[in-house]
Order: C-alpha cells, then structure tokens, then sequence
C-alpha cells in the first residue's frame, strides 16, 4: 500500500512538472511552434495522471479507454492546428504572433 502511494506521488511530480513546462511554453512565448509543444506537454501530463489515477484506484481498464480516446483527440487537434499554423506561415513567413495582426482573409 505504501509503495502504490510513493509511486503515485513520484509521477504526481512528473506530471506536475510537465503542467507547469506546457504553461511555461503557452504562456511566455510568442511562437506558435512552441505554443503547440506546449499544448502537447499538457496533454502528455493529463495522459500521464489518468494512467497513474487508473491505476492507483485499480481501474486499469477504465484508465486504457479514456487514454485511447484522448489520445485520438489530441491527434486530430494537433493536426487541425498544426494545418492551421502552416497556412499563418503560408501568409505571413512568420510564426510570431504578433504579425496576426497583419493578415487579411
């Protein structure tokens, strides 16, 4: 029991600390690429904390589900948004987000 405990607070500072990378990349950066690294990272600690939750609780088949249908979901995000941001540097040549301003469509 204690050992199940140990284990989950190792990966809850993992997961923690992958949050606070993807916030870090979100927020303090102007580049779309690493705003979309940081939306990954956060979607890999919320992956990560639901197979941890699952299997702490000892519903691993629950955990494999809900991870399966996040990760389809993260899949077509990054796809549509990285289609997205291709088409910015189409218009622009600049992945900054500050020249959005200067597009017209």
């Amino acid at each position: 029991m204690i050992s199940q405990w140990k284990v989950f607070l190792e990966f809850a500072l993992v997961v923690i600390m992958l949050s606070m990378g993807g916030i870090y990349c979100i927020l303090a950066t102007r580049s779309l690429m690493r705003t979309l690294i940081g939306l990954e990272l956060l979607i890999k600690a919320v992956t990560l904390l639901i197979i941890i939750a699952g299997s702490s609780a000892g519903r691993t088949g629950l955990a494999q589900a809900v991870v399966i249908t996040l990760i389809i979901i993260e899949v077509v995000v990054i796809a549509v948004t990285s289609g997205v941001v291709l088409c910015i540097y189409r218009g622009s040549s600049s992945l900054d987000v500050r020249d959005l301003k200067k597009l017209k469509g």
